[in-house]
């Protein structure tokens, strides 16, 4: 069911490096994406992905992750993901829209969750020196990088507290914890009169 989905869709910033995501699994992944709603049908995303552990490392050093947790460098060797698929757009075929690949990138995280995959949606990429690292054609503009793999670390969503803190954060054992807002936080009532 999708609410169950969705629920388990969860990020995750320390993954089973050692368990390895085939190629088949990322061009699944790639079909559910090329069939996601785009603005004016224009597609104009494209898609690199890898589950080439040389290929891999070379694309972890271009990324930042977990912003919260600033005293954190990333995942240790041994809990990187084992794959990763770079939104690129193709600017030969127009801007790139947000919105399209945000969808794209909701849609591949659903068909990981389903695949009991965790994934982590990466907006703090070096997309200079990535892109010079892959010698990637000037007409790609790199949007986002998804990391993918089997999670390692668990991930609790909770009700956001009073004070509106919405900063993640790891407990002693390792779990992360998701403040959300509540779903009355979320729906504007307008006053009639």
């Amino acid at each position: 069911m999708l609410d169950d989905l969705v629920a388990r869709a969860r990020t995750v910033r320390r993954f089973r490096q050692d368990e390895p995501v085939g190629a088949d699994v990322l061009l699944k992944l790639l079909a559910l994406a090329r069939l996601s709603p785009c603005s004016a049908n224009r597609q104009t995303l494209k898609f690199l992905p890898s589950a080439d552990p040389e290929l891999n490392a070379i694309i972890f050093t271009q990324l930042t992750w977990a912003g919260y947790l600033s005293d954190w460098p990333g995942p240790a060797q041994g809990e990187r993901p084992a794959a990763y698929i770079i939104v690129l757009n193709d600017n030969r075929l127009g801007p790139a829209r947000e919105v399209d690949a945000g969808i794209a990138l909701q849609t591949m995280l659903l068909g990981a969750a389903e695949r009991d995959l965790a994934t982590c949606i990466l907006g703090n990429v070096d997309r200079k020196s990535l892109a010079e690292a892959l010698d990637l054609p000037a007409h790609f503009g790199i949007l986002y990088v998804l990391a993918l793999g089997r999670p390692a670390e668990p991930v609790v969503v909770e009700e956001m507290g009073k004070e509106g803190d919405v900063r993640y954060w790891r407990d002693e054992q390792g779990t992360m914890h998701v403040p959300k807002r509540t779903l009355d936080e979320l729906i504007v009532k307008l006053r009639r009169s």
